[in-house]
């Protein structure tokens, strides 16, 4: 497809756009874009995968603990009804209940695909799927990999990909979705190696890019994670929904500063591992939220207990959700109880007390939390504790689904995994990020490629084509009279880190949308130096409208919400609010291009639903 010079571009010049077509493309090859693009394959359709990394570099592979299914491997008193239950109170309630009772139902056939396509669990005695204790869930839930069970995900998931006649577009950013009226048409981006644009045909597109975390200072997630999924459905005219809600995990790396945020698994918690502060003291106990209280041990022992598997030991305070882990952290640190360096401490190493071969018990169970802290921070958590503080980890809100279909509001466009919304609510239970990936990565997949078999082949209007490689190279032109991305990304993500974290208030959130706005004006004036091959540089310029996107659309959603639920707490509004309980809050792009927030109530829940969640109270 040839193109003619663009005007004041001409060392620029886009001579001809590398052009592909698919009958299904999936944008992300994490966990759900592989499982995506499995199904669709399966269903006999034509499938191709953009991936910003390379193939087998998905942030998947950081998640470390495992992934939740009631399979009752370990404990027999489990099945889909408990988890069910589960995943409704972690969300308080805003879940999308068809999704929570989809994904407790499939989970377990999700984790049997992985076992026949290769995947290596760890196992019980009898040679079952093992199964670990995390937070939030009743029973021991989680299949895992040691503390490596993403990294064994996506290892699974790309052998069977790359058998399964899937073409691979690797280091590949897309900057906009195209469109065929209101169905969606395709996809135009770049390779990041050579920084050629990308036309991309197809009559159904999946996304699964993840997360937003790189729009705060202090993060898990890779340097993917720009908001590109949620974003690209917005401007495309897909609706969001309740994107105040951002969970920060309890445990990052705090010290030194240079591995600050990375992730520390609670699988570490889920084993034994205590938190205490300056004083000793297991600060847990402290504040047991009511509706849990039934479920938490009493005492220290109790809780050690409910870790070596006593059936009639409650789970010990530590694995109380994220958000609540999260606060209680805060709480000692601002109150001057925290460690030297900003977090509290989480000890693994005092279950010696416990056990005679303690040293190798932890080497085994948790080996890459050994050598992290081994290597980046010289502890040796078999011997001392680790310091710890929250980060910013995952976010609950994403774009807006259907619950069976994982088809977004514009025809033709699903959505899967984080940036899918629905199945967390306004918290998210440690492990149902993997199970969400392969249960709903699947049924995205098939029913994109049904779509895609339903519906001719669409349309692309090269204008809109043209007008977003023009757009991509502003950047050049404005060498040496603008500023650099980079200050513009720092200053953002400190903004939000400061304004719109952990703890939020009325006034700081107010702050931070003047803020986004005269970022924004700048991100339109940023300045890269050089040509378009081997430039971070453009990447960070091209990265910066999504941040900002998402950046607002959490900020908005959280000035919206006055109360405190799951991953959104207002300090001038602690409490629960039982009004907010029964909507969810949408975003979408106004005609002036303004972003419009409503209200959309929650519907009903069916009896039978209803029942299980009475029954697991």
């Amino acid at each position: 497809m040839l193109h003619g010079d663009l005007d004041g571009l001409e060392d620029l010049v886009v001579a001809e756009y590398q052009t592909h077509e698919h009958d299904v493309l999936v944008i992300g090859a994490g966990g759900a874009g592989l499982r995506a693009a499995i199904a669709a394959a399966a269903e006999g359709v034509s499938v191709g995968v953009v991936s910003k990394s390379l193939l087998g570099k998905a942030h998947t592979v950081m998640a470390e603990g495992g992934m939740a299914a009631a399979m009752a491997n370990v404990d027999d008193r489990d099945d889909w009804r408990v988890h069910f239950a589960d995943t409704m109170r972690g969300g308080q309630y805003l879940n999308s209940w068809r999704m929570a009772e989809l994904h407790a139902r499939e989970a377990p056939d999700a984790v049997r695909d992985l076992e026949a396509w290769g995947a290596l669990f760890d196992r019980t005695p009898d040679g079952r799927i093992l199964q670990r204790n995390f937070g939030g869930h009743k029973y021991p839930r989680l299949a895992h990999v040691g503390d490596r069970t993403g990294l064994e995900m996506i290892r699974t998931l790309q052998d069977k990909g790359t058998h399964s006649g899937i073409h691979f577009h690797m280091e590949c950013t897309v900057l906009a979705l195209l469109k065929d009226g209101e169905r969606v048409a395709g996809a135009f981006g770049y390779d990041r190696e050579r920084g050629r644009f990308r036309l991309l045909r197809a009559r159904a597109v999946v996304l699964a890019t993840g997360g937003i975390g790189r729009a705060y200072e202090i993060t898990s997630n890779s340097w993917e994670y720009t908001g590109d999924g949620h974003a690209l459905a917005y401007q495309a005219g897909a609706a969001l929904q309740d994107m105040e809600f951002v969970q920060f995990h309890p445990t990052g790396m705090v010290w030194p500063p240079s591995v600050r945020g990375i992730l520390v698994t609670e699988g570490v918690r889920g084993e034994g591992g205590t938190l205490v502060n300056s004083e000793g003291r297991r600060f847990m106990f402290d504040d047991i939220p009511e509706n849990y209280r039934a479920h938490t041990a009493a005492s220290p022992e109790e809780g050690w207990r409910y870790t070596q598997g006593d059936k009639n030991a409650r789970r010990p305070p530590e694995l109380l959700t994220r958000d609540h882990v999260a606060r209680c952290i805060v709480r000692e640190v601002r109150e001057g109880r925290g460690s030297p360096h900003g977090g509290v401490y989480l000890d693994i190493a005092w279950i010696r007390e416990k056990l005679p071969n303690a040293a190798e018990h932890i080497r085994k169970k948790l080996p890459s939390m050994y050598h992290q802290f081994k290597q980046l921070a010289d502890i040796d958590i078999t011997k001392e504790a680790m310091e710890v503080g929250p980060t910013t980890h995952y976010i609950m809100g994403g774009i807006r689904v259907d619950g069976d279909s994982q088809m977004s509001t514009v025809p033709g466009l699903f959505a899967a995994g984080e940036c899918a919304a629905g199945l967390h609510g306004a918290n998210r239970l440690g492990g149902n990020s993997l199970s969400d990936l392969v249960v709903f990565g699947k049924r995205a997949g098939e029913y994109a490629a049904r779509f895609a078999r339903e519906h001719g082949a669409a349309t692309v209007d090269t204008d809109s084509v043209d007008a977003a490689a023009r757009q991509a190279l502003e950047p050049f032109e404005r060498n040496g009279s603008g500023e650099g991305p980079y200050q513009v990304q720092h200053t953002l993500q400190e903004m939000m880190q400061e304004l719109v974290g952990i703890v939020r208030r009325e006034e700081e959130i107010v702050r931070a949308l003047s803020c986004i706005g005269e970022l924004r004006a700048r991100a339109e004036r940023v300045a890269v130096p050089g040509n378009r091959e081997y430039n971070p540089g453009w990447h960070t310029a091209l990265d910066l409208p999504n941040l900002l996107t998402v950046s607002e659309a959490i900020a908005r959603s959280a000035l919206e919400r006055r109360e405190s639920r799951g991953g959104h707490f207002r300090d001038d509004y602690p409490e629960k609010d039982p009004a907010y309980g029964s909507f969810n809050l949408i975003l979408r792009k106004g005609p002036d291009g303004e972003m419009s927030i409503t209200r959309e109530s929650i519907p009903e829940m069916p009896p039978e639903l209803k029942q299980i969640i009475e029954e697991n109270k």
